[in-house]
């Protein structure tokens, strides 16, 4: 009988595994993906998503028929447990056993760590999936109608401050274009102790160059601060300040979806896989974790507590490593080890009209190689990035760059 490889999870780190096996062992293998959503979201797009520049369907396409022309079968279900030592996972629709298991999830989002956060319960806004950013393009579309002002930001415990950044700069440069911008004052907020600090303690001149887009779009910041809780009508920060909006979107903290919480033994306290550089679990040697599923401390303390970003990028980079050990295991070759802060990282960062590319050789300092390269071919270069990537995403061609 082939090895059954089972990736829990249908996004960049666990498509990009997904096809890298089988592109690697073809029929010597059984892979499976299961995944609660029925498509792959291209996450970087949910800013444009928000401001009207895209629409839904326009950044996600379905995953079975992809992962059916390359012969990986496809279940749609949420896993509600993962029993280790008997190597098989519990799903609303069943039990599914495995041989090796990758757990690719992307996160939980905490949004009970601040009272009044979120669209479900709360009252502010979010791109961190599809339906969100769908809803935050309706209560927009209002603002632009009776504008007011405007707060985003990342809370505390927040990793994903790229996305802060671009939606506080897509949402000024739609209100410049709808003529309403001397109406709708905006105010970035973010746990980080500097702009530019991204949870890895600042890229270069990331810094200077973030203040000097924020100075030249007229968006006050208010950083090292966290939130205290949200009110219909305004946030109010943990030093007592009130920041009223007309429409906000605030990143939460992230969490490991309840299924590894509740499999202590192979997660942190926060739910997230620890791992040895080869992204295995620590306890269960055949038990591999990509992408925000991965336990990651900070490189260094800060004031107000930031998590680590875990992009697109370093996602698609840990599913390959994970993917290579697993056919290394059962070939008998040599593994591949990489520590998360040594892994190298591009991220492109849209303001609308104009953007930061940004590349670096290690995500962790000391680092060689930081180049930030501001102007509006970031704008360009991200457009065109999208529409490569959800092609070579849609031919499995996840052997290219």
């Amino acid at each position: 009988m082939n090895p059954r490889v089972v990736i829990v999870g249908g996004s960049f780190a666990g498509l990009n595994a997904a096809f890298a096996l089988k592109r690697s062992l073809k029929d010597r293998v059984d892979v499976t993906v299961v995944a609660r959503q029925t498509d792959f979201v291209f996450v970087p797009s949910l800013i444009w998503v928000l401001t009207g520049k895209r629409k839904g369907r326009q950044v996600a396409f379905e995953l079975e028929p992809v992962l059916a022309r390359k012969g990986i079968k496809f279940v749609h279900a949420r896993v509600d447990s993962i029993d280790a030592p008997n190597n098989k996972l519990t799903t609303d629709s069943g039990e599914i056993a495995y041989d090796y298991l990758i757990l690719a999830t992307g996160p939980k989002l905490e949004w009970d760590a601040i009272p009044g956060l979120g669209p479900d319960k709360g009252y502010s806004h979010s791109v961190c999936s599809l339906p969100h950013s769908v809803e935050a393009n309706k209560a927009f579309e209002k603002v632009l109608q009776n504008p007011g002002p405007i707060v985003i930001g990342a809370t505390q415990g927040a990793s994903c401050f790229g996305a802060a950044y671009e939606v506080a700069l897509n949402v000024e440069h739609a209100l410049r274009k709808a003529g309403v911008r001397d109406r709708a004052p905006v105010t970035f907020i973010s746990s980080e102790p500097f702009p530019g600090h991204f949870g890895l303690g600042g890229l270069g001149d990331g810094e200077a160059m973030i203040k000097r887009f924020f100075e030249k779009r007229g968006i006050e910041w208010i950083v090292n601060t966290a939130v205290d809780h949200v009110d219909p009508d305004k946030v109010v920060l943990s030093d007592g300040r009130e920041l009223p909006f007309a429409f906000s979107v605030l990143i939460p903290p992230f969490l490991g979806i309840d299924a590894i919480t509740n499999s202590p033994e192979i997660c942190n306290a926060r739910g997230f896989v620890n791992v040895n550089d080869r992204y295995q679990c620590t306890a269960h040697p055949n038990i591999y974790a990509a992408g925000v599923s991965v336990a990651v401390a900070p490189p260094m303390p800060t004031e107000v507590p930031t998590g680590v970003p875990k992009t697109g990028y370093m996602a698609e980079v840990m599913g390959h490593i994970a993917a290579h050990n697993i056919v290394a295991d059962i070939t008998g070759h040599k593994p591949e080890e990489r520590p998360f802060g040594l892994i190298d990282a591009l991220c492109i960062l849209d303001g609308g009209d104009n953007g930061l590319i940004l590349a670096i050789d290690h995500i962790f300092p000391p680092r060689k190689r930081e180049i930030l390269f501001p102007g509006p071919w970031a704008h360009w270069m991200k457009i065109l990035f999208e529409a490569y990537y959800v092609w070579k995403m849609k031919v499995g061609a996840v052997y290219l760059p």
